[in-house]
């Protein structure tokens, strides 16, 4: 298996559109069963051996709802044993809205949801949406590849790390793959910000991951940004060389392409490296705690070089 294979955004542009709305309808649902935790940890979903789960979710009779992307089913499991799927390839985004809640329906599982897509162009409603049916099984089985290396390189990253740290988590709505470092510091979030924002940013977080690409910036990439934003973040060095800081809705976002880095004489110590460069760029500034920058492995036993 080819480490880290190519994936230009413009050759799967069509199946992306399909998928990330088949993943919203899914993280929706998630979101409307699912027990709430901080910093909004209950909405992503996980990365499986096969694809991406919900986990369980929902009382009295919990289930879940994965995504299969080796044999490319869709299937939702109940507690008492059902099970049910069926195939991701043929289905429009109207097709898989109406077999997901037909399943559910079944399984007498009750939940509603806000059925139009999430900060897209495009906001047809799910159950009206018959244009967005591309699902190339190569490119999602490619797509899948992307996201189990990239987040075992993420898991590495997050191991340094002796202070609060989110799990490596698949963002629906935005389609990334993330991991957060928390500094320990409750911010003051405005009262008029929305319910997402006061709820994910109301501490200073230094987060991390990597998006496939979008229609602002057609190439995926690895990136990482400090929230609040400290003045003069986008002055700070970076490694390698060729990584950079971008604007991004009035902040910036460390930015190291995908297609350099993979490129690269090593690509896992090249985006290790600019992770670990870009962190320390925000802790710098926000003057971090000296005990929460990276340590190796992220050992906290003080007896363990004894042993």
């Amino acid at each position: 298996m080819e480490l880290f294979p190519a994936m230009p955004y413009e050759d799967w542009l069509e199946t992306k559109d399909t998928v990330h709305r088949f993943a919203q309808i899914v993280g929706k649902v998630r979101l409307a069963a699912s027990t709430r935790r901080n910093h909004w940890w209950n909405v992503p979903f996980h990365l499986t051996g096969r694809g991406l789960t919900t986990r369980p979710m929902g009382l009295p009779e919990p289930f879940s709802i994965d995504f299969d992307l080796v044999r490319h089913r869709l299937v939702v499991d109940k507690a008492d044993g059902r099970s049910a799927e069926f195939s991701l390839i043929g289905q429009s985004v109207a097709d898989f809205y109406a077999n997901l809640f037909q399943v559910l329906d079944d399984f007498g599982v009750a939940v509603e949801i806000l059925a139009v897509p999430y900060d897209m162009t495009d906001s047809t409603p799910f159950a009206q949406d018959a244009k967005h049916a591309a699902y190339d099984p190569v490119l999602v089985t490619r797509y899948w590849t992307v996201l189990s290396q990239v987040g075992q390189v993420l898991e590495r990253y997050a191991a340094d790390f002796t202070g609060k740290t989110s799990p490596v988590h698949h963002f629906w709505h935005t389609f990334d793959l993330a991991v957060t470092r928390f500094t320990g510091r409750v911010v003051s979030v405005p009262r008029e910000s929305d319910a997402v924002t006061r709820e994910a940013y109301s501490w200073e977080v230094i987060s991390a991951g990597f998006w496939f690409g979008d229609e602002e910036r057609p190439w995926p990439a690895f990136y990482s940004y400090t929230a609040p934003e400290p003045k003069g973040l986008d002055e700070q060095p970076l490694w390698p060389d060729w990584a950079v800081w971008v604007p991004s809705r009035g902040s910036h976002l460390a930015i190291l392409k995908y297609d350099d880095a993979r490129q690269s004489d090593d690509p896992v110590a090249t985006v290790l490296g600019f992770l670990e460069s870009a962190y320390r760029a925000g802790a710098a500034l926000t003057g971090c705690d000296e005990a929460l920058v990276p340590r190796i492995e992220g050992v906290t036993d003080p007896y363990l070089e004894e042993s």
